[in-house]
C-alpha cells in the first residue's frame, strides 16, 4: 500500500478530531459551506442544503478512489462526532499538497483551526511522506493567515485574480512550509507548549 491508498483515515489533535466523511454530515456541512460568513474566506460561494449534500457525497465518494488524491476530512471536537468544520489535502505534484480548512462561524476564536491544521500537518509529513504544503489564502482572512504564520508557514506572494468568488475575482495570499521546516517548528512548539 503507498501512502496515498490510506483507507478510513481518522487523526486526534488536543481539540478536535479529524475523520472521513459520512453521508449524514450534510446538515452539518450546509451550517458551514451555508453560512456567508465563512465563504466570504472560501475559494466557493456559499451553498444551499442540496448543493452541500452534494459536496459531502462527492468526498465520500472521492476518498474510494486509488491511489487518493485527497484527504478531505470532517473536523469535529475531540470526544464529539458533529462536523464543526473540515480540513483538505489536496495532493499534488511530487509530494506535495495544497491545505484547506474552515470551522463554523460559532467555532470561530476558539484554537479549532490551528488545532486542525497542526493535526494534518502531523499527517502530511509523517504518514504522506509530503515535502511541502501549501495553502492559499484571501488578503482579508487576518486569522487563518496567523493560522499558518503561527505554524511555521512562509509567506510566498501575492496570486493576482486567484479565485472567482461572490461574483468577483479575488487575490490569494500564498503560503507554504516544508518538510524540513515543520520538523523545526513542531519541535519548536512542543517545548515553548
Amino acid at each position: 500500500m503507498t501512502t496515498n491508498d490510506l483507507d478510513e483515515v481518522e487523526i486526534s489533535g488536543k481539540l478536535t478530531r479529524l475523520r472521513e466523511f459520512r453521508r449524514s454530515d450534510g446538515p452539518d456541512a450546509f451550517a458551514i459551506v451555508g453560512d456567508d460568513r465563512v465563504t466570504r474566506f472560501l475559494s466557493f460561494d456559499s451553498r444551499n442544503r442540496e448543493a452541500a449534500q452534494t459536496m459531502i457525497n462527492d468526498a465520500v465518494q472521492r476518498a474510494k478512489i486509488r491511489p487518493r488524491n485527497e484527504y478531505y476530512l470532517g473536523m469535529t471536537e475531540l470526544g464529539a462526532d458533529r462536523l464543526i468544520g473540515f480540513c483538505r489535502l489536496g495532493l499534488t505534484g511530487v509530494r506535495a499538497a495544497k491545505l484547506g480548512y474552515a470551522v463554523m462561524a460559532h467555532h470561530w476564536r476558539k484554537g479549532y483551526a490551528a488545532d486542525a491544521v497542526r493535526t494534518t500537518l502531523e499527517f502530511a509529513f509523517g504518514q504522506l511522506d509530503l515535502h511541502r504544503v501549501t495553502a492559499a489564502i484571501g488578503p482579508d482572512n487576518v486569522a487563518s493567515q496567523n493560522v499558518v504564520e503561527r505554524l511555521g508557514f512562509v509567506r510566498e506572494g501575492l496570486l493576482r485574480d486567484h479565485v472567482f468568488t461572490n461574483g468577483a475575482w479575488r487575490d490569494s495570499v500564498l503560503y507554504s512550509v516544508l518538510a524540513d521546516e515543520w520538523s523545526v517548528s513542531a519541535r519548536t512548539e512542543a517545548r515553548s507548549g
